[in-house]
């Protein structure tokens, strides 16, 4: 059992809004860093107490090399000063799509080699939520028990709540059509698949789509929105089909380039998502649910905290 004195509860910049929300969930506050920026780019960090014999949570999503780093360093830091235990959530997982290499490609398989710099830098647990490839809970020796939490139960809640009627889960690719079956599961609805195929690194073409669309409306649900691609494409497939209208879903919405604007121009007027993705706000568009009650109960369940 960990004991919530004991507990200092840290992030990285990119995370600090979501250690808010998961503070307010467990009741213990977040501990602020010492950040400052010397002239030639230089970063400086220092904890600012002891944390010699403290269990350590970390909330920290790496969007980009500058949030990594800073998680490596929090961790690295916590273990040179002698913690506890250091206890890591990932939220969204920076190159969590570069899990695997194409054969005599040369490419660097991100996902992999970065989560591997994570485990090397020795913190005693890592969550992930949502990932999009498994693959990097095993990218360490055995040393770090890791667990991938799924956003489901939240997801559905939400659908629940904003009271769609006769609507059709669509997955865009067959790849991710069991993650779409078990949230179609708890909703019990129907689910189809897309099937899609990808020529470049942000290129795909969608192929054609089944008829269980026709005359619903058709909630199209994936892990991420990156640039959009392959889901503009699943819009255009589900309404040749039949559907009457289509909504967005996926975890992480990072939106990168015009993809908001282009989900705008298809007409689409909702995209619901979690806030995993720092910076990622509701509005007239964006629907968000938080995280934060899913990492709050499994740290709970995780340290048995008292």
């Amino acid at each position: 059992m960990v004991h919530r004195d004991n507990i200092l509860l840290l992030s990285n910049r990119a995370s600090g809004e979501l250690a808010g929300k998961v503070s307010a969930e467990l009741n213990v506050p977040v501990t602020e860093m010492v950040r400052k920026e010397f002239s030639d780019g230089e970063i400086y960090h220092a904890f600012p107490c002891d944390v010699s014999g403290r269990d350590i949570i970390i909330i920290a999503a790496t969007p980009d090399d500058s949030a990594h780093q800073e998680l490596l360093d929090l961790i690295a830091g916590c273990r040179y000063w002698n913690s506890k235990s250091i206890n890591v959530v990932i939220p969204y997982l920076g190159y969590s799509t570069m899990e695997r290499a194409k054969p005599e490609s040369g490419e660097i398989p991100k996902g992999v080699t970065r989560s591997r710099q994570i485990f090397r830098t020795r913190p005693d647990y890592v969550a992930f939520i949502d990932l999009h490839s498994e693959a990097v809970l095993h990218a360490h020796a055995g040393e770090v028990r890791t667990r991938h939490l799924w956003t489901e139960k939240l997801a559905a809640d939400k659908i629940r709540e904003r009271g769609f009627r006769d609507y059709v889960l669509v997955s865009p690719d067959y790849g991710f059509s069991k993650r779409v079956a078990r949230l179609a599961g708890l909703l019990d609805c129907p689910h189809t698949a897309a099937n899609k195929d990808r020529y470049d690194v942000d290129k795909t073409i969608i192929g054609q789509l089944s008829s269980a669309v026709k005359g619903k409306t058709a909630i199209i649900c994936d892990d991420m929105i990156r640039t959009g691609g392959s889901m503009l494409q699943t819009i255009d497939r589900c309404y040749e089909a039949g559907a009457v209208d289509v909504i967005i879903m996926a975890t992480h919405l990072v939106l990168s380039g015009e993809a908001r604007e282009k989900f705008q121009a298809k007409g689409i007027k909702r995209i619901i998502g979690s806030d995993t993705y720092p910076g990622c706000q509701s509005d007239e568009l964006m629907d968000l649910f938080t995280v934060a009650p899913l990492i709050a109960e499994e740290l709970n369940h995780y340290l048995r905290l008292e």
